[in-house]
């Protein structure tokens, strides 16, 4: 194995729920997650959650009777803990307003190269739907494939 590096990428993202069943129902219902596992760890469920890209990180939903809603604040202002790509930005924002989701105003940055809008999960986690032209291509994962041409 090849040690020229002690990091490669991001391998998960903790998001905390009081509520895993109805997280998971939320997460593969309005964001495209499938859910790979859920089990029982140190007192309490997690979820491993899996986007279609055959590179993507993984999101764990960690079960937690601590309700914390996670956001960063930056200059004053909520900041989203997570950014997830999205490769029609505009179909993505009208989805999940047609889905009854609470959308932020969708922002375009500098001439065009950017797109991005702010949504909360029903545990008021700050989340980010952002599209760009500097997104990385990947491969769809073939269980995903098979789901979407049935």
């Amino acid at each position: 194995m090849d040690q020229e590096f002690a990091f490669t990428r991001i391998g998960y993202v903790y998001v905390p729920t009081t509520e895993i069943d109805k997280s998971i129902d939320w997460y593969t219902t309005n964001l495209n997650f499938k859910l790979m596992n859920k089990f029982q760890d140190r007192g309490s469920f997690m979820a491993v959650l899996h986007h279609p890209h055959k590179n993507s990180i993984a999101l764990v939903l960690i079960e937690t009777e601590d309700r914390q809603q996670l956001e960063i604040i930056r200059n004053g202002k909520p900041f989203p803990v997570m950014a997830i790509n999205c490769p029609d930005i505009e179909f993505t924002y009208n989805d999940l307003k047609g889905k009854g989701v609470t959308v932020e105003e969708l922002h375009t940055l500098a001439e065009g190269e950017a797109k991005y809008f702010y949504f909360r999960d029903p545990e008021g986690n700050l989340l980010e739907g952002a599209w760009s032209i500097w997104d990385p291509v990947d491969e769809i994962k073939d269980d995903y494939k098979k789901h979407s041409e049935n």
